[in-house]
């Protein structure tokens, strides 16, 4: 009878603890392999943690309420089948780590006496060191000088073992004592904002809502981002006539061969992958004084959810994808949005995003940045609209299916020219849509 432990597993980039919500089993239930355990919540998605065997609950370990770290554990389940294969492969490199930490540390034993044989056995002035006190000492980069400034507690005056862990302790406490002073510095040159409630005037019959955890993480992400980044928007119109008379030709097609409804939102991501490619310092993020220019093309889209709350589910390497591929994952991962069936990597890592304001019939908007990503570009409603047509005959008045785009970027990173390049390569790539169905 073996036992496993249950440990809280890797929940997405950024996401380093998750409270214990609900326990869905109980001391001396059985389950079986990829039962769910327990509900976790993050900052970013609710999720369950499924048994990794059968077997049977021995003794649940972390409380509902409480906060766990990942790797914490969290429960352990006692497994009555013998070990397979994979789990002798699991013990073997388990051993062949611990072989290696062994080599590893003998290793470094071995440049240790190497090293403390080479220095001499006393001090300039005379002082007389042991092998283990030069062993320390090379090994912690302790000089003669040091050892020359310490007064020995041993017989004649010598330095014992216990002298130079007082020298090493001694040295880490100043640079704590550095450490300390520089960040103290820091806080009293930079002062974060108090956050402050401002007093609002109640009326009788006032209702009182608290906002729900999930509300509260989104206010947070927002002032966030605007604290963060400097927003500026540029906006720029679609002529997207014969996109939507393709679009509606084929729907029917489309959902008779690939079972997909075919929106406009998977066409929108393709594009968007597409002006991504062919403009990546877009397609970056902000790190102190750094640039990071991500290598995936990762597009977040923004869906809203039946509690009114938001959630954005991130499509994964958009631009390797067809659009029946991307067709598939927009319905996917937004069907599973909605009743709560995320799974923590499925909204994290994206590099872009893009949010639909069309979907309620506005024409558009200025769309706040998923920090830490640098830009999101905002869909407003595709309308029929008057225009005016270039023609070789001259200009003539057309009905034409127009939409308005929108897109805001970190000013500190992203300048007006590039993001309008960007804007305009986005337009052109819906204006004369060519889809790729493979």
């Amino acid at each position: 009878m073996a036992r496993l432990n249950i440990t809280l597993p890797a929940m997405g980039e950024g996401i380093i603890e998750a409270t214990i919500n609900k326990w869905l089993v109980t001391e001396g239930s059985q389950v079986m392999e990829d039962d769910p355990l327990v509900e976790v919540a993050t900052d970013k998605v609710d999720s369950e943690v499924p048994a990794p065997a059968a077997g049977t609950i021995f003794s649940i370990i972390a409380k509902e309420g409480s906060i766990a770290k990942i790797g914490d554990l969290l429960a352990v389940i006692e497994n009555n089948a013998a070990p397979n294969k994979e789990d002798l492969k699991k013990v073997d490199k388990e051993v062949e780590r611990i072989h290696e930490t062994i080599t590893s540390v003998k290793q470094e034993k071995n440049e240790i006496e190497v090293l403390s044989h080479d220095m001499k056995s006393r001090t300039p002035s005379g002082k007389f060191i042991s092998p283990l006190v030069r062993s320390i000492a090379a090994h912690e980069g302790i000089s003669y000088a040091d050892l020359d400034n310490t007064t020995g507690t041993g017989m004649d005056g010598r330095i014992t073992k216990d002298d130079i862990l007082k020298i090493i302790e001694d040295r880490n406490a100043a640079k704590e004592s550095i450490k300390a002073a520089e960040v103290l510095e820091a806080v009293n040159v930079v002062k974060a904002p108090k956050k402050e409630t401002i007093a609002v005037t109640r009326s009788t019959g006032d209702e009182i809502i608290p906002m729900d955890r999930v509300r509260k993480i989104i206010a947070e992400h927002m002032v966030l981002s605007k604290r963060t980044s400097p927003h500026v928007t540029s906006f720029i119109d679609a002529d997207v006539t014969r996109l939507v008379t393709w679009r509606n030709a084929n729907k029917e097609k489309f959902m008779a061969s690939e079972g997909q409804k075919l929106t406009l939102t998977p066409i929108f991501i393709d594009a968007v992958a597409k002006a991504l490619y062919e403009f990546p310092m877009v397609n970056i993020s902000v790190e102190g004084n750094n640039i990071i220019k991500k290598k995936n093309i990762n597009i977040g889209m923004a869906t809203a959810l039946p509690d009114g709350n938001l959630i954005v589910p991130v499509i994964k390497n958009a631009n390797e994808k067809s659009l029946t591929g991307l067709a598939k994952a927009v319905n996917d991962l937004a069907e599973r949005a909605r009743i709560n069936k995320l799974k923590p990597d499925e909204i994290t890592g994206g590099t872009f995003t893009i949010t639909n304001f069309g979907s309620y019939n506005n024409l558009a908007g200025t769309p706040i940045i998923n920090q830490p990503q640098a830009a999101i570009l905002g869909t407003g409603v595709v309308r029929k609209t008057p225009v005016v047509i270039e023609t070789p005959e001259g200009d003539m008045i057309a009905i034409r299916q127009i939409m308005i785009l929108s897109l805001s970027y970190d000013h500190r990173v992203i300048d007006g020219a590039l993001a309008g390049k960007f804007l305009h390569k986005v337009k052109q790539i819906l204006e004369n849509y060519s889809p790729d169905l493979a």
